[in-house]
C-alpha cells in the first residue's frame, strides 16, 4: 500500500489526539477504494480513534467529485464545515461557526500566509485542484499551530516536497468544463526520481465567466463573478536511509470579481518557498527530528470598476518549525517543538502610498509546545501544553500603540473502549488567541466589503474553553460517530455593522455614501453544537450509504446571536462502485436560519441541494483514463447561505453540469 505521510498527524497529536501520519491508497479501476487510515506512529491509533479531535481526510475520487472553484466550496458539505461564500473567487472554510482568524489554513503543514482571514473578500491561496488530499481538524488545534487555529484547521496536502522515491514516473492530468459559468480548468501533477533525488511538478489553470443565477431566465448571470487563476509549483528532495531534505517553490496568480462591488476586482499574486527535512534517530533517546522553513511573498490589489488600483495589500511572512519525537519514557510517548513566525503586513492606498484600512504592522510569534500520551489499559490518556508570545508593532507617523500578548494553551483527554469497535472520548482544552492586526488597528474604508472598519488597540486576548464528548463505532459495515461540544470564549472579538453611513474619511456622509460603519467589539460568547453521521459499506465495492446532520449555535452572553451563524443541516448520500464504474447522489437540506445578531436583519430561507456524479475508467496501456460528469444543484435552487456577508446579493450558482477527463499513469 502506498503510504502518504501527512501533517494532520502532527496536528492531531498536539491537539491531544494521537500523533500519526495519515495513509491513503490510490483507488484502482477494479478494486475498492481504501479507507483513510492513520498509521501506527507512534501511538498505534486508527482514524476511528481520533475522538479527541475529530478529523476528516478528503482524498481520491471523493475529493475530485467535490472539487469546487474555491477551498470553501470544496469543503462546504463536510460535517461541521460551512463556507463564507463571497462569490466564486473567495470562499473560506468555517468550522463549527468560527471563521476568519480562528480557522487556520495550511499547505503541507505550514501556514499559507495569505490575508483570507482578514476579510471575506480575500481568497485563500491554498489550491485544491492539485491537492493529493485535504485534511480537516474540527476543534482547537492551537497547541500545535498557534492562536490562529483556535477553532480548527484545514491542511491542503500536495506533497510538493517528495518524501519517498518512485520506481517509475507517475502523474495525473485533468481537464474540466462547467456549464454554469462556461468555465474551463486544467490541472496536473507528476513525480519521478533520479538516483536518490525525488522530483515533483504540479500546476493548474482556471478561466470562468460570470455564473448563472438560480431561477433566473437563461443567460441571466451574477455580475462580476468571473475569475481567472493559474498556479505552478516544483520541488525536489534528497532521500537517504535515515530521512530526507528538500525544497520547493510555487507561484499563484488569480484575478476575480467582487459581486455587488460595482465592478471591483482583486488581482492576487503569491510566491512561496519551502524547506522540509526529516531525520530518524537524531540523538540518543529520540526517534525523529523534523525541521521546516516557509517563506511567503503575498500581495493583492483591489481594483475599481475602471481597473484602476485602489488599495495594495501585502504580507511577507517567514515561519520555522522544529519538532522532536522522543522514545517512550515510563510508558509516556510524545514530542516537543518550537515554532517562530515573522510577518510584515501592509494595506496601502495605491494613490498616496499611505496606510489605508490598516497601518503597516510587523507581527512576531515565538512558541514552544509539549504533548504526551500513555495507555493505561482501560483508557488512553493524553495531555499537552503550549506557551506562545505574540507582538504586534504598527509603523508610520504617530502609529497606534504596540501590543504584546503572552498566551497559554493546554488540553487533556482520554479515550475509553466500551466494547470491541466502540469508544467514548472526552477532552477539555483551553486555547488563547491574540487579536489580529485588523482587529486592533483598523481605521479606514474597505471598498470590497463596503464598510468603514474601526478596530480597538486596547483589545484583550481571547480565551476559549472547549469541552467535547464523542462516541464512535469504528468497525463493521455500519459505522457511526456523534460529537457534542461547547466552547465558551472570553473576550470574543466580532465586527458589528451599523446603519451609519460614512465617507472615505470616516465622516457622516448621508445617503451619498455606500460605506457602512463596522466596529470591532469584544464580549463573552458561547458556541454549542452537535454533529452525527452514520455510514454503510463506505469505501467498498457495491452500494454505500451515508447520512449526517450538524448544528451549532453561537451567541454573545449579553447581546444575542453571533453574526453569520451556519444553518442546521441534514444530508444523505448513496453511492455505487463496481469495477470501472462509479456513481453517487447526495442531498443536503439546510433549515431556515433566523437566529440573527442584533445588527443583522435578513433571515436565510431553507434550501435543498441535490448533487450527483458518475465516472468510468478505461485502461490504455499504462494509463487510466477516467471520464466523468458531475452535477451540482440539479434542482436549480436559489441557495443563499447564512454564513455569507453577500447572502442578500449573491446566491450560489444554479444548476451546473461538469464534464471532464482525468489521465493517471
Amino acid at each position: 500500500m502506498h503510504v502518504q505521510r501527512t501533517l494532520l498527524a502532527s496536528a492531531v497529536l498536539t491537539a491531544l489526539a494521537p500523533l500519526s501520519f495519515a495513509q491513503t491508497q490510490a483507488p484502482t479501476t477494479t478494486g475498492p477504494i481504501a479507507t483513510v487510515v492513520v498509521t501506527a506512529t507512534p501511538f498505534n491509533a486508527s482514524e476511528g480513534d481520533q475522538i479527541l479531535t475529530p478529523a476528516k481526510v478528503l482524498a481520491g475520487d471523493e475529493l475530485r467529485s467535490k472539487l469546487g472553484s474555491s477551498l470553501g466550496e470544496t469543503l462546504s458539505n463536510e460535517l461541521g464545515v460551512s463556507a463564507s461564500a463571497f462569490g466564486a473567487g473567495a470562499s473560506r472554510p468555517i468550522i463549527r461557526g468560527l471563521e476568519g482568524n480562528r480557522v487556520k489554513v495550511l499547505e503541507n503543514g505550514m501556514a499559507v500566509s495569505d490575508l483570507s482571514g482578514l476579510s471575506n473578500d480575500h481568497a485563500v491561496s491554498g489550491e485544491a485542484a492539485t491537492a493529493r488530499q485535504i485534511e480537516i481538524l474540527r476543534g482547537p488545534a492551537a497547541l500545535l499551530y498557534g492562536s490562529g487555529a483556535i477553532g480548527g484547521l484545514v491542511n491542503v496536502v500536495n506533497e510538493r516536497i517528495p518524501t519517498e522515491h518512485h520506481e517509475h514516473s507517475t502523474g495525473v492530468a485533468e481537464a474540466r468544463y462547467n456549464s454554469v459559468d462556461h468555465g474551463r480548468s486544467v490541472s496536473f501533477s507528476g513525480d519521478t526520481s533520479a538516483g536518490k533525488v525525488a522530483l515533483h511538478l504540479d500546476g493548474s489553470g482556471r478561466d470562468a465567466g460570470d455564473y448563472h443565477i438560480p431561477g433566473a431566465p437563461t443567460g441571466d448571470t451574477l455580475p462580476n463573478s468571473a475569475l481567472r487563476q493559474h498556479t505552478l509549483g516544483a520541488g525536489a528532495s534528497y532521500i537517504g536511509e535515515r530521512g530526507h531534505v528538500g525544497a520547493s517553490v510555487s507561484s499563484l496568480k488569480k484575478q476575480y470579481g467582487i459581486p455587488g462591488g460595482e465592478g471591483a476586482q482583486i488581482d492576487l499574486d503569491q510566491t512561496r518557498y519551502d524547506i522540509d527535512s526529516q531525520l530518524g534517530a537524531p540523538l540518543p533517546g529520540f526517534e525523529q527530528l523534523r525541521f521546516k522553513v516557509g517563506y511567503s511573498d503575498y500581495g493583492h490589489v483591489e481594483l475599481n470598476a475602471e481597473g484602476g488600483p485602489e488599495t495594495v495589500f501585502s504580507n511577507r511572512a517567514l515561519e520555522t518549525r522544529l519538532e522532536m519525537k522522543h522514545k517512550p519514557v515510563a510508558g509516556w510517548s510524545g514530542s516537543f517543538g518550537v515554532q517562530t513566525e515573522h510577518a510584515r503586513f501592509s494595506g496601502l492606498s495605491a494613490e498616496s502610498g499611505e496606510a489605508a484600512t490598516v497601518p503597516t504592522t510587523v507581527s512576531s510569534t515565538h512558541a514552544a509546545f509539549l504533548v504526551e500520551e500513555r495507555d493505561f489499559g482501560v483508557a488512553r490518556v493524553n495531555a499537552g501544553v503550549r506557551v506562545e508570545s505574540v507582538k504586534r508593532e504598527p509603523e508610520g507617523a504617530n502609529p497606534p500603540p504596540r501590543r504584546s500578548f503572552d498566551l497559554l494553551s493546554y488540553s487533556a483527554g482520554a479515550i475509553l473502549p466500551l466494547a470491541p469497535g466502540y469508544t467514548v472520548g472526552l477532552t477539555a482544552s483551553v486555547a488563547q488567541r491574540a487579536p489580529a492586526a485588523d482587529e486592533l488597528y483598523s481605521g479606514g474604508p474597505h471598498e470590497s466589503t463596503m464598510t468603514f472598519d474601526i478596530g480597538n488597540p486596547n483589545f484583550r486576548k481571547e480565551t476559549s474553553r472547549n469541552i467535547e464528548l464523542s462516541f464512535r463505532k469504528t468497525t463493521g459495515l455500519v459505522r457511526w460517530q456523534a460529537n457534542l461540544f461547547q466552547n465558551r470564549v472570553r473576550d470574543f472579538i466580532y465586527g458589528e455593522v451599523s446603519d451609519t453611513l460614512l465617507d472615505d474619511e470616516g465622516n457622516p456622509h448621508g445617503e451619498l455614501s455606500e460605506l457602512r460603519e463596522r466596529i470591532f467589539r469584544q464580549a463573552d460568547a458561547t458556541i454549542r453544537g452537535v454533529e452525527a453521521e452514520i455510514s454503510y459499506n463506505q469505501h467498498r465495492e457495491g452500494l454505500s450509504l451515508r447520512a449526517f446532520g450538524d448544528m451549532s449555535r453561537g451567541w454573545l452572553d449579553d447581546a444575542g446571536s453571533l453574526p453569520l451563524q451556519p444553518a442546521k443541516r441534514l444530508g444523505a448520500e448513496a453511492g455505487y462502485k463496481r469495477g470501472a464504474l462509479r456513481g453517487g447522489v447526495s442531498l443536503l437540506h439546510a433549515l431556515k436560519q433566523e437566529r440573527l445578531a442584533a445588527f443583522e436583519s435578513t433571515p436565510t430561507p431553507a434550501y435543498t441541494q441535490l448533487d450527483a456524479n458518475l465516472s468510468y475508467t478505461q485502461r490504455f496501456q499504462h494509463t487510466d483514463m477516467t471520464w466523468f460528469v458531475i452535477a451540482r444543484n440539479l434542482l436549480d435552487e436559489e441557495i443563499r447561505v447564512s454564513t455569507s456577508v453577500l447572502k442578500d446579493i449573491a446566491p450560489l450558482p444554479g444548476r451546473n453540469i461538469t464534464v471532464g477527463v482525468r489521465a493517471a499513469f
